[in-house]
């Protein structure tokens, strides 16, 4: 089951905060929730399939300072955000973006029982009226469905992972 807390918040007067934040339980270790949330290849098979994913350095890294570019795969148009990780322990990485939109996209996951409790948190800003105003009456509804649909395509991946694992 997912849940779902979709919050909006003034930083102050002028510019407009959101944070979508969801939880999902899997049926997989740590360690698996943790390599499905971090390993490249991995995250592809997860992720929206128009959102593209590339390290800006030689390889691909979750360490802090590790550097990517996230973008949006649109006819004609590929938005996208540069992204840094700013925090990073065995259960938590933290990416911030900087384009479009400005802000932090928190994983975190811990062992409940057998299960692995994996909660994302997508706290940002955007600096442009018009893109805001596009965001707002066009694309919050699509963006909070798209990260539910995210949770469920890598709680299939992770569980179905953990799965094969035992009968190897």
């Amino acid at each position: 089951m997912i849940e779902t807390y979709a919050i909006a918040t003034l930083i102050n007067s002028m510019a407009p905060s959101y944070c979508f934040e969801q939880a999902i339980t899997i049926g997989a270790s740590v360690a698996l929730v943790e390599y499905c949330v971090t390993d490249l290849t991995t995250m592809q098979q997860w992720l929206n399939p128009r959102m593209r994913c590339q390290p800006l350095e030689d390889h691909w890294s979750t360490q802090v300072g590790a550097r990517s570019r996230f973008s949006l795969q649109l006819p004609g148009w590929q938005p996208g955000l540069i992204s840094t990780v700013v925090e990073r322990s065995p259960n938590a990485i933290v990416w911030q973006f900087d384009g479009f939109f400005k802000g932090q996209d928190r994983w975190q996951w811990w062992a409940r029982g057998e299960d692995t409790e994996l909660i994302n948190r997508f706290e940002f800003a955007i600096p442009n009226a018009l893109v805001e105003f596009g965001f707002n009456y066009l694309a919050s509804g699509w963006a909070k469905a798209d990260m539910i649909a995210q949770l469920h395509r890598l709680k299939k991946l992770a569980e179905a992972r953990a799965q094969s694992s035992k009968y190897e």
